[in-house]
């Protein structure tokens, strides 16, 4: 195993273990999860990887293989480094400390195959596997819930990112051939099964970041909380979108604007049970339709998508060997998520690639991912 021999080669010693938490995908499902609505991710066979051993001290040595970067430093001293990889790893320690847990020294090889940037959560399968190692390494015996809900609180204390659960959540509790249809309020979760039969996730990325991605996600947060909020004057059970009809927002959201953001938020927690019920049905056009459906409300209504996305969507759209397509994110950029036919493949993608160079000017990334189990030990005898 590469990341084993990396271990040894830079510390001298065996790995006690080696660790492993994937990357993320939804289905469908975006921008409900701060309106306490419903989502559906499914881990995916895209890992952080985690070679760990305990040392003799309190001193934390970590090298990232993709980086080729060494830190050191003390455990009772450790802190945010602005943009640095080292946050994901030192805010996990950082926030078990904070909870009381008992840490000492340790050694740790960082590597994974999730590619940065592309909207699949690098950061939270990075998170959840160093929790997960430190579990083990220290005897502290975390929960599941509790390695997601670290993982979360150390993304907002150190690299500062206010993110809500749904990332470190399908990581750690991911199920090969399933999706989590995950209640964002309550934290409870249903095992959903993806058979996908013919067909396979592929990820398109725009490769492009547009500048309105940061200010437009607090504007729409806030849009949605002034919708609730009218609401909620003639309902007193109302508390967020999550309890609002769409006869209730005819009533009493006056703002087109706002209307239109809420109606959206309404209309996609919808969608998520309708794609639960397609799926357990093993329905994969119906399901395709619905994701369809997302992105013409997230491009028309909530209005987050960029040229590039809206591209890629349509570009695909009707295609035989396309069951459905949407972007997947926060927005202004990132991927497409894409339910295709696997035996198309070799046709389709270099069409794509070809047109979006000379129509948008830029480079497609083309990731196919599986669904995978979420966080774990490996054996020695897997090849990463």
């Amino acid at each position: 195993m590469v990341i084993f021999n990396s271990f040894k080669r830079h510390f001298g010693a065996e790995p006690e273990g080696v660790f492993r938490s994937p990357g993320r995908i939804n289905l469908i499902g975006e921008h409900t999860d701060y309106n306490e609505g419903f989502v559906l991710p499914a881990a995916i066979d895209k890992y952080a990887t985690i070679a760990a051993g305990r040392r003799h001290d309190s001193r934390v040595r970590l090298y990232a293989t993709e980086f080729d970067e060494w830190y050191e430093g003390e455990l009772e001293t450790i802190k945010p480094i602005p943009g640095s990889w080292t946050d994901y790893v030192l805010g996990v320690a950082d926030e078990l400390m904070r909870r009381g847990y008992p840490l000492g020294g340790f050694n740790m090889v960082v590597s994974g195959d999730v590619p940065v940037g592309a909207g699949l959560s690098s950061s939270a399968a990075i998170e959840c596997a160093v929790g997960f190692a430190l579990s083990e390494l220290f005897g502290l015996r975390l929960s599941r819930f509790e390695l997601a809900k670290i993982g979360q609180a150390a993304e907002h204390r150190f690299p500062g990112v206010q993110c809500g659960i749904m990332d470190q959540f399908a990581s750690v509790f991911g199920k090969k051939d399933h999706a989590l249809k995950l209640d964002c309020r309550s934290l409870d979760y249903e095992e959903v099964p993806l058979r996908l039969g013919a067909y396979t996730i592929v990820l398109l990325n725009t490769n492009v970041k547009h500048s309105l991605a940061s200010s437009a996600y607090n504007e729409r947060r806030q849009q949605c909380a002034e919708g609730a909020a009218a609401v909620a004057r003639h309902h007193d059970h109302v508390a967020s979108l999550r309890d609002v009809t769409q006869e209730m927002l005819a009533a009493h959201v006056k703002d087109p604007l706002i209307y239109n953001r809420c109606r959206y938020v309404v209309e996609e927690n919808a969608r998520v049970s309708a794609a639960v019920e397609q799926m357990r049905r093993g329905n994969i056009a119906a399901l395709g339709k619905l994701m369809y459906e997302s992105h013409r409300g997230l491009s028309t209504q909530y209005e987050v998508s960029c040229p590039e996305l809206d591209y890629l969507v349509n570009a695909v759209k009707g295609h035989p060997a396309v069951a459905g397509a949407r972007m997947m994110g926060g927005g202004f950029g990132g991927c497409t998520i894409n339910i295709m036919k696997e035996e198309a493949l070799n046709e389709l993608i270099p069409g794509l690639e070809a047109s979006y160079r000379k129509d948008m000017g830029g480079s497609l990334s083309v990731y196919v991912a599986a669904t995978a189990d979420g966080t774990g030990r490996i054996e020695e005898t897997i090849t990463i």
